[in-house]
């Protein structure tokens, strides 16, 4: 059997296959090396993993951050915890672009807690624009739409309803959101959750124009820069994406885009690559 992660900055989603129809499934705490040590992440497989560990052939990994030299710190991990040697660790990215353009070329985007794209030629990613993270990039994330809101909303930036809808939604003052964001772990996932707030009103035009805004600066620093991009599909995965897809699309169109697929996790995609390839 194989195991197959995807791991972003707030969740891991684990699929245990024996073949394409027998899969079960589990989810743990995000596991993004950037953020967590060894014992950190061996902390979270042990009081979190619920999937049978025994029968494990290969383990493929693919999770935000992991890029060198973090990788290390997410083999040795799991090999520490599953006890197997076949173990494969790559960027959440390449999970993306193999999910959404199996053998073919794309422009592969990710939307969700963080965001991401690249132009991948059908086996390896060509372009990467990289993504800088919820504080200098991740345009159309969850956290960049989250830290938009939020700074808004404490700016008395936005319509008088929103804002007390907003504090009595989430029951924290000025000072405690400030206390997330700035002294406490993780600031990017505490962000992220208010897109819960945002969908909510997706259908007010102030709200609107915040989400497509973010969507559009996404486009235009990212996408835009790949020379493919207005010869291939763009394809999106994520819970922003998959949410908030009637607003991407708008934008996908205004930028003269070719829409892809549009999907809420990369899961599907990655079983179908693995046993495309394993047959």
């Amino acid at each position: 059997m194989i195991l197959i992660a995807d791991s972003g900055s707030t969740k891991t989603t684990w699929s245990l296959c024996r073949d394409r129809n027998e899969i079960k499934t589990c989810t743990t705490s995000g596991i993004n090396p950037f953020y967590l040590e060894k014992q950190e992440i061996f902390y979270i497989l042990d009081e979190e993993y619920s999937l049978p560990k025994s029968e494990i052939d290969s383990i493929f990994f693919y999770g935000a951050g992991c890029i060198s030299p973090r990788v290390s710190v997410v083999v040795k991990s799991l090999k520490e915890y599953f006890g197997i040697e076949n173990i494969q660790v790559a960027t959440d990215l390449l999970g993306a672009a193999r999910s959404l353009c199996g053998n073919g070329s794309g422009i592969a985007c990710i939307l969700g807690t963080g965001s991401n794209s690249c132009f991948y030629d059908g086996e390896k990613i060509v372009h990467n624009v990289s993504p800088l993270g919820f504080i200098l990039g991740d345009e159309g994330s969850g956290a960049a739409l989250g830290r938009k809101l939020v700074s808004d909303i404490l700016k008395n930036q936005l319509p008088r309803e929103i804002k007390d809808d907003f504090f009595s939604d989430y029951q924290q003052t000025p000072a405690e959101i400030l206390e997330n964001v700035y002294r406490k772990p993780f600031p990017n996932r505490y962000l992220a959750q208010f897109t819960v707030f945002l969908a909510k009103y997706i259908e007010n035009p102030v709200i609107s124009d915040l989400v497509e805004s973010s969507f559009d600066g996404f486009i235009e620093r990212n996408i835009l820069q790949y020379p493919e991009c207005k010869t291939n599909k763009v394809s999106f995965t994520g819970s922003v994406a998959y949410y908030f897809k009637d607003n991407l699309i708008k934008i996908i169109e205004k930028q003269g885009l070719i829409l892809g697929e549009v999907t809420q996790n990369p899961m599907s995609g990655l079983i179908n690559h693995h046993f495309h390839f394993a047959t």
